[in-house]
C-alpha cells in the first residue's frame, strides 16, 4: 500500500511535467514527411541520429544489418544513461513504412492526422518514434530521475522483420522493454503466434492448348485441385492458414508447366503449426502422386515445397517484469490497460526469441497499411504519458 501512495505522489509530480502537445505533433508530422519505405530508411535514420545527439544521447550506434537486409542503413541503438541506478529498459520502433509511401504529406484537421494524398500516413510506426522522442525531451527538461533507457530503431519490419532478425542484440544492455507498434490505445499485446512461410512450385508439362492439349499437364489445375482440398482461413482458436501469392503461365494457348504459390501458416501452438504445415505439404504431394498413378506418363508432374520459419511465437506471463511494470504504470495513471493476445507477428516476436522480454504497446494508429490511415493527437499524448509512467515506475 505504501508503494501505491508513493507512486501516486510521483504521478502528481508527473502532472507538473509538461508534455508539449504542439512539439509532439510537429515531431510526428516531420517524421511522417520523411519518406522511408522498406530498404530506404537512410533519410529518417540520419534525421533521428541528429535529433538524439541533440537530446544528449550517450551513444548512437548503427549496426551492420544492412549487409543482410539490403537496406540503405542499419538498425539504430540509442542509449541514454540513467540518473539513478535502475534496471535498463528499451523502447523499440521500426523506421520503415509500407507502400504507397513516397511523397507523404500530412493533413491535420483539429487533432486528427491523415494523408493529404494517395499515400499512407506513416503512423505505423512513426507514432511510436514521436512518443519516445517526446519522452526523452520531457525527462531532460523536467530533470526526472530515471534508469538507463535505450531506443531501438529497426529497418525492414514491414517486409519480414528483417532488421530485427539481423540485429546484433548484444549491443543492447537492457533485457526487457516494449515495442511501440499496434493499433488502438491503452492496449498491450502479450502473445503472438509463430508463422511458417511456404513456397510451393508445381511442375506440369507444357503443350499447345489448341493443337495437342492431351500432351500437356496443367500445373495450374494441379495447384487448384490441391488448394481446393485444403483447410484455409481460421483453422482453430490458435491457428490460421492462407495462400496469398500465385505466379505462372506464359500465354493463354500454352498449358502452364509451372505454377508458384506462396502462403503461410500461423499458430500459437508449435505442435499445431507443424501439423498444419505437414497437412499442406502432404495434400500437394498426394494430388501430384494420384495424377501420376492414374495417367502413367513417362514424364510425370512434380512438386517442390520449401518451408521457412518466418518468426517464433511470443508469450509473456503476468509474472514478467515487463508486464508488471506497464500494469503498475496504468494503475497509477488511473487507466485500464487491456492485455491481449494478437494474431500477427512483429519485431517483438524476434526480440523475445533473443531472450529480451518484450511486450507490444499500442500507439493509437488506425487503418494502418491503407491510404485511409489516421492518428489522433490525444492518443499520441496518452501514449507518451504511459511511457513516462513506465519509466517512473
Amino acid at each position: 500500500m505504501l508503494w501505491f501512495f508513493l507512486c501516486k505522489e510521483r504521478v502528481a509530480k508527473m502532472s507538473k511535467y509538461q508534455i508539449n502537445r504542439k512539439r509532439l505533433a510537429k515531431t510526428f508530422i516531420s517524421l511522417c514527411e520523411i519518406d522511408s519505405p522498406s530498404r530506404q530508411e537512410r533519410r529518417v535514420a540520419d534525421y533521428l541520429k541528429g535529433l538524439c545527439e541533440e537530446l544528449g544521447a550517450d551513444s548512437v550506434v548503427e549496426d551492420n544489418s544492412s549487409e543482410q537486409t539490403g537496406s540503405d542503413c542499419g538498425n539504430l541503438i540509442v542509449r541514454f544513461a540513467g540518473t539513478v541506478v535502475k534496471e535498463p529498459i528499451f523502447f523499440a520502433c521500426h523506421m520503415d513504412t509500407v507502400e504507397p509511401g513516397i511523397g507523404v504529406k500530412v493533413l491535420r484537421s483539429g487533432d486528427i492526422f491523415s494523408s493529404r494524398g494517395n499515400t499512407i500516413l506513416g503512423g505505423d510506426d512513426k507514432s511510436g518514434i514521436a512518443a519516445v522522442i517526446e519522452l526523452i525531451r520531457v525527462l531532460k527538461e523536467s530533470k526526472i530521475d530515471h534508469g538507463p533507457i535505450e531506443i531501438l530503431l529497426t529497418t525492414c519490419e514491414e517486409i519480414g522483420l528483417l532488421g530485427a532478425k539481423n540485429l546484433d542484440h548484444r549491443l543492447l544492455h537492457a533485457k526487457s522493454g516494449y515495442a511501440l507498434d499496434s493499433t488502438g490505445i491503452d492496449k498491450v499485446v502479450v502473445g503472438a503466434p509463430a508463422a511458417n512461410h511456404l513456397k510451393i512450385e508445381v511442375y506440369g508439362i507444357a503443350a499447345h492448348a489448341g493443337l495437342n492439349p492431351e500432351q500437356g499437364v496443367s500445373a495450374l489445375c494441379l495447384a487448384a485441385r490441391a488448394i481446393a482440398d485444403l483447410r484455409l482461413g481460421r483453422l482453430d482458436d490458435q491457428s490460421t492458414a492462407n495462400f496469398g501469392l500465385i505466379q505462372g503461365g506464359v500465354a493463354t494457348n500454352i498449358v502452364p508447366d509451372l505454377i508458384t504459390i506462396e502462403g503461410e501458416v500461423r499458430s500459437h501452438s508449435p505442435e499445431k503449426l507443424d501439423a498444419y504445415t505437414k497437412e499442406i505439404e502432404s495434400t500437394f504431394q498426394n494430388v501430384v502422386k494420384d495424377w501420376s498413378a492414374q495417367n502413367g506418363q513417362s514424364k510425370p508432374p512434380s512438386v517442390e515445397i520449401v518451408v521457412a520459419r518466418d518468426y517464433p511465437a511470443m508469450r509473456l506471463t503476468d509474472d514478467d517484469l515487463t508486464i508488471k511494470r506497464v500494469r503498475d504504470a496504468g494503475k497509477i495513471l488511473g487507466r485500464e490497460i487491456s492485455f491481449q493476445v494478437a494474431g500477427g507477428g512483429s519485431d517483438a516476436n524476434i526480440f523475445n526469441s533473443y531472450g529480451l522480454k518484450t511486450a507490444i504497446i499500442a500507439t493509437g494508429m488506425a487503418n494502418v497499411h491503407t491510404v485511409d490511415e489516421s492518428l489522433d493527437l490525444n492518443d499520441l499524448y496518452s501514449l507518451t504519458e504511459l511511457l513516462l509512467a513506465i519509466v517512473e515506475v
